[in-house]
């Protein structure tokens, strides 16, 4: 009897029914036993379509709460992102170069968030998340078609595509920046202008299709071929811009005047401000690659703060001990060495690698600016390749080392050395290998194109008077006598 509970309503008739009845005359306290069972049986059936809307209801409300949280966290990184280029880029490479320079070095920087937009908004999303081929993407999202309010269930099931896709805009902005600190005080602008977009076009976009996109050769998440974990960019933005920064610093050749002449920084203190604002920023940039206001994303945001002090304090302490004093360069330098090696790892390392991978990143990258760019001679202005290039690298292969699946369980399984897969860091590696390939054999057929059509490198009377004036008319500072 208990059983019929669980029919459809027109049962529960024929059951009181039989039970008022026929069971009463030989067992009677049956009688209110049963009535007592099978009574809320009925009702509960009778109520079930109505409880079964209450709960999808209640589902639907779940879904929109959880995808309103994640759409306002990604909203913000991508805001945040955008910040690190302007004003935290501009700012950060505009004091370290010569007051003559000042706003042609910043107006690299935000001239960027234009082109790199456009060229995005036209065929460079497409490009780098279509599915396509495993190294480039197809053109189904160019003029952002289909590109719209509902989610994209292969990269961010519960934000917009729209909102999935300007995100990905931020770090393709700030990825070509990063190159201009190599040929700072020295490229023409119009030059700088086709470079880029030949560089987003040869370069970015196919790296980046290739670890993130669906189908990319190294996308270890949606079928890549070579499993490469790069939680945030650090072989997409940091090794692709900072291998390409000494290529394109190589083949300009030196400042005039370099490396006797004074070319310090004119002004430290912008400088700093915009390394206080990089490191602000990279919390987007980190944690927003979570894409989601999730466990994840807070995890991915320890691990960056981590990583930034230890290597700020790393690169002081070897700066104090050579030179016998910390400086302040010194200092910003080696928290943004921070901040570029634990990128690719910051998803998946629990806090305490990820100081050490900024301690060491902090050691390596003022070993390699102080000593082997010393050494070696080459004029890379701001450094990009020695904290972008070495940093990058660095971080990625460290990856593989202590990549946990405690951190990051989407992977089902072990993820890097630490949880008894050493074969990872060879993953890692290759993926290094490609972006240093792609990079420099990319960059020297751009700058062969460009240096064909239209030259490359300022006059030397223009790089005496300074960009700011030979290439935009306008000074920095105006001083009164």
């Amino acid at each position: 009897m208990l059983r019929l509970g669980w029919f459809p309503a027109p049962m529960h008739n024929v059951t009181i029914g039989f039970v008022s009845r026929y069971l009463p005359w030989r067992f009677p306290a049956v009688k209110y036993l049963s009535l007592l069972t099978v009574l809320p049986a009925a009702a509960w059936a009778q109520n079930t379509p109505d409880l079964q809307a209450k709960l999808a209801a209640l589902e639907a409300h779940t879904r929109s709460a959880q995808s309103a949280g994640d759409n306002a966290w990604m909203l913000m990184s991508a805001a945040l992102v955008l910040m690190m280029t302007g004003p935290g880029l501009a700012l950060f490479y505009g004091g370290l170069v010569r007051r003559k320079n000042v706003l042609s070095t910043m107006m690299q920087s935000f001239i960027l968030m234009a082109l790199v937009t456009v060229l995005w908004a036209v065929v460079g999303y497409s490009l780098a998340f279509g599915e396509g081929l495993p190294f480039i993407g197809d053109l189904r999202y160019a003029l952002l078609q289909g590109v719209g309010g509902a989610p994209n269930p292969d990269y961010a099931a519960t934000i917009p595509h729209q909102t999935f896709m300007i995100y990905q805009l931020m770090f393709a902005v700030i990825t070509p920046a990063l190159i201009s600190g190599a040929f700072a005080e020295r490229m023409k602008f119009s030059a700088m202008l086709l470079f880029m977009t030949l560089w987003m076009l040869l370069v970015y976009l196919p790296m980046a299709h290739m670890v993130w996109g669906k189908g990319g050769f190294l996308n270890a998440a949606l079928g890549g071929k070579i499993p490469c974990f790069d939680f945030a960019g650090g072989t997409v933005v940091h090794i692709t811009s900072g291998v390409s920064a000494l290529v394109t610093a190589l083949y300009l050749g030196k400042r005039l005047g370099y490396p006797h002449e004074d070319m310090k920084p004119h002004n430290l203190v912008i400088s700093f401000i915009g390394a206080c604002l990089l490191w602000v920023g990279w919390f987007g940039f980190n944690a927003g690659s979570a894409l989601a206001a999730s466990s994840l994303a807070t995890s991915a945001f320890v691990a960056t703060h981590f990583a930034a002090a230890a290597a700020a304090l790393g690169w002081v302490v070897a700066e104090w001990k050579r030179s016998g004093k910390p400086s302040v360069l010194g200092g910003i330098s080696g928290c943004v060495a921070g901040l570029v090696a634990i990128t690719p790892a910051s998803g998946f390392v629990k806090p305490f690698p990820a100081l050490l991978i900024g301690f060491l990143a902090g050691i390596v990258c003022y070993f390699m600016v102080a000593k082997v760019k010393q050494k070696l001679g080459y004029d890379d202005s701001l450094d990009a390749f020695g904290v972008h290039g070495c940093g990058g690298t660095l971080g990625a292969l460290l990856t593989g080392v202590f990549a946990t699946a405690a951190v990051n369980d989407g992977f089902k399984g072990p993820l890097g050395l630490v949880d008894g897969r050493p074969g990872q860091i060879w993953n890692q590696a290759i993926g290094c290998a490609i972006a240093w390939a792609l990079a420099i054999v990319g960059t020297l057929i751009i700058l062969k194109i460009c240096d064909a059509l239209i030259g490359l490198r300022v006059t030397q009377s223009q790089e005496v008077e300074g960009l700011d004036l030979s290439m935009h008319g306008e000074e920095g500072y105006i001083l009164e006598a």
